[in-house]
């Protein structure tokens, strides 16, 4: 498995895309749909109809990866979006490919205190 960058931002398309799109057909969504720059150092998230496939589209500084995993039985659990593009961490979108629900993982809200006692 691959490890990505924890200081990363990762940015989920919400709909489902035609997966016979290539780099420049998601470099265009991701201007165009998403509304962000696809050279920026992030990742871009797509999935298919079914929820079986993901692609994921990032820049390195001399050209574009393109990664794609496909489920042979299962289906990936998509997050909900309302609107807008759903913005996620590096270690959330592992947990995403990896088959958890993302929405029903809650951490503990960080705390801040003035006293140890």
């Amino acid at each position: 498995m691959f490890q990505l960058d924890a200081d990363l931002k990762v940015y989920l398309h919400r709909e489902a895309v035609d997966f016979r799109k290539s780099i420049n057909g998601l470099a265009a969504l991701v201007e165009q749909s998403m509304g962000r720059d696809p050279f920026a150092r992030a990742v871009y998230a797509f999935r298919n109809r079914r929820c079986d496939r993901i692609k994921l589209l990032l820049y390195d500084r001399t050209g574009f990866w393109l990664l794609m995993k496909r489920l042979e039985q299962d289906r990936f659990v998509w997050p909900r979006c309302a609107q807008g593009v759903l913005e996620l961490t590096a270690e959330q979108l592992h947990w995403l490919l990896d088959g958890i629900d993302i929405e029903a993982v809650q951490r503990h809200p960080a705390r801040q205190y003035r006293h140890v006692g």
